[in-house]
């Protein structure tokens, strides 16, 4: 499977979401169905200033990129550009938005609405691993040490499940090569700057695309400006969970 997530999209299913008590917005850029196996989705929250996420958790393993503003995350610091990586039923929060508000994308391999506030653990929450993983922030006016352009850079080596995370900068014209880890599910493909074109259309940046493991990777190029990417490698979901769904 090959999925696209764009701009357009998102703007068209822009929404107000109707549960919380501030003016939270949801933008659905990349959707591909609800297959329980496998149905990618990339979806941008725009949560105004001074608002507070509750603490919850997940049934799907999910990543988010933090792309504009700051706050917290748990008793964290929350700057952009951020990655956060959740696995499935591990909690974490609450986000709480700094005086301009945050924007990030929250990105699954497999699709699910809503959230379990963590004070609905005790009825919910399932045994089983709890992962956590947070990358950056990354500087996007100054590449991560150990950059090279057209070579990626881990800025987290894969794990043994083929969960990592990569960051390549291309010149233009450069072409995207990237290493696939065979346990993984697949790899979101997101554009931080520049231009990416892919054999059907050209993506902008906050722009992605999703690619199973059976799939090769699409030749990529960047436009005439160059581009940087990140890599979002998914991991199965941990084999306790699988049981549970099936």
């Amino acid at each position: 499977m090959i999925a696209i997530g764009t701009r357009a999209h998102g703007v068209s299913k822009r929404r107000q979401l109707p549960k919380m008590v501030e003016h939270f917005y949801k933008s659905e850029w990349l959707e591909a169905g609800e297959d329980p196996v496998l149905s990618p989705t990339a979806s941008l929250i725009e949560q105004p200033p001074h608002a507070t996420l509750e603490a919850h958790f997940h049934r799907q393993n999910q990543f988010q990129v933090f792309v504009e503003g700051d706050g917290q995350i748990g008793p964290h610091a929350l700057d952009c550009v951020l990655v956060h990586y959740a696995g499935a039923y591990t909690g974490y929060g609450p986000l709480i938005a700094g005086p301009k508000g945050i924007k990030y994308f929250t990105i699954r391999p497999v699709c699910e609405s809503g959230f379990i506030p963590a004070t609905q653990a005790r009825e919910h929450m399932v045994r089983g691993p709890k992962r956590h993983l947070t990358v950056g922030p990354i500087d996007l006016s100054a590449p991560p040490v150990g950059s090279q352009p057209g070579q990626e850079l881990a800025l987290h080596p894969f794990e043994a499940d083929g969960l990592g995370v990569g960051y390549l900068q291309l010149q233009p014209q450069g072409q995207i090569h990237m290493d696939r880890h065979p346990a993984s599910d697949g790899v979101f493909v997101f554009v931080l700057q520049g231009q990416l074109n892919l054999p059907t259309q050209t993506l902008a940046p906050w722009e992605l695309f999703f690619v199973s493991r059976d799939e090769a990777l699409p030749v990529c190029t960047a436009g005439p400006e160059g581009a940087t990417i990140l890599s979002l490698h998914c991991p199965p979901k941990e084999l306790a969970y699988q049981e549970i769904a099936a």
